[in-house]
């Protein structure tokens, strides 16, 4: 089997391409990114002599490009994880995420149907958030069965292109899955997310900015446990259906941002609690949704799948990770520093 892999040199893309290799050995993957800034090719150089592993630098939204891929390479498969995705930016410039992620949903979603034309044997894994649901109160779990109610032009567009796949597969009754996450975490994140840029600024002794007074409530997932969710879902998942992942770990920003912050000091042997004096409340993102809490039940009872990764070991091996390739992470940082100075002077912090 040949599948695409869209967004590969990304966060969660990298990890699933390091997990597909170990559980997929014998198929063959064609990694597609366009290298933006989010993107570290050096997170795939394990597979640089794969003889079943193939870079290919591209845009989803460039169709001829993509129609190259599929020509050349005849994938049954693809896993698109392909997308603009931190809110902040997509306030800023969200006609960017427009492009990438309805645009090239919408372009990739065209190309797989026209190469693949009747055949049952396919499978196309659009990737989403749980953002797409908007917020939730006190209590209640977003579900499949959940109203799209988005609030960024990140988790808009989103949403759209999940309408899309639907429409694709209504239509053109083109195999398509669909999943929803929580909050990722773990390695190979980019620095601009919350965790590493806590792990970051800690270790560099700058302010940890925290927006409001940190209530607002989070779903946490490792990365490790999402991509044995997405592997499930490609080969066991009903065409047509939608899975909703998560861990049933949510913890307040505040609490998280502790939790990160007393790692870094034990695993740095700094004082105990030393670094939480860095922490600096900011000004709130526009339209930022109280609380996301997912319900895996599908997922749970229909393909027999379950998170293995707690939250407590999830961020132990996550902090460690970060300290272990602060060069690694300085440099992708370097690469961010003007747009992170000018959301966070934005919301009233200092620097």
């Amino acid at each position: 089997m040949t599948v695409v892999l869209t967004g590969a040199a990304g966060f969660i893309g990298a990890n699933l391409v390091h997990h597909l290799r170990k559980q997929w050995p014998e198929t063959r993957i064609i990694s597609v990114d366009k290298l933006t800034h989010g993107s570290c090719l050096a997170y795939l150089d394990p597979f640089r002599e794969d003889e079943r592993h193939v870079f290919v630098r591209a845009d989803i939204a460039d169709r001829t490009a993509m129609q190259a891929v599929f020509d050349e390479y005849e994938p049954s498969g693809v896993l698109h994880l392909a997308a603009e995705s931190h809110v902040d930016r997509s306030i800023t410039d969200p006609l960017a995420f427009v492009h990438s992620n309805l645009v090239g949903t919408a372009n990739l979603l065209d190309v797989a149907r026209r190469a693949w034309k009747d055949r049952t044997d396919v499978r196309f894994l659009h990737v989403s958030t749980d953002e797409v649901f908007g917020e939730l109160g006190e209590t209640g779990l977003f579900s499949e069965s959940t109203s799209y109610d988005p609030s960024s032009p990140y988790s808009a567009t989103k949403a759209g292109s999940d309408h899309l796949v639907r429409a694709w597969h209504r239509t053109y009754g083109l195999p398509v899955l669909i999943t929803n996450c929580c909050n990722n975490y773990g390695r190979f994140q980019f620095p601009e997310k919350l965790i590493p840029v806590v792990i970051g600024r800690a270790l560099n002794g700058e302010p940890v900015p925290v927006y409001g007074q940190g209530t607002n409530v989070r779903d946490w997932l490792h990365v490790d446990d999402h991509c044995s969710a997405l592997a499930t879902v490609f080969e066991s998942g009903t065409p047509g259906r939608t899975y909703c992942v998560g861990a049933r770990a949510e913890a307040t920003n505040i609490d998280l941002v502790h939790r990160v912050l007393d790692l870094v000091d034990e695993l740095t042997g700094r004082d105990s609690g030393s670094s939480r004096s860095l922490i600096e409340f900011v000004r709130d993102r526009p339209g930022h949704d109280f609380r996301y809490g997912i319900d895996p039940t599908r997922l749970e009872s229909e393909l027999d799948w379950k998170p293995s990764v707690s939250l407590a070991d999830g961020l132990r091996r996550t902090v460690a990770w970060y300290v272990e390739n602060q060069e690694l992470c300085t440099q992708l940082r370097s690469g961010n520093q003007e747009f992170e100075a000018a959301w966070y002077a934005d919301r009233g912090g200092r620097r």
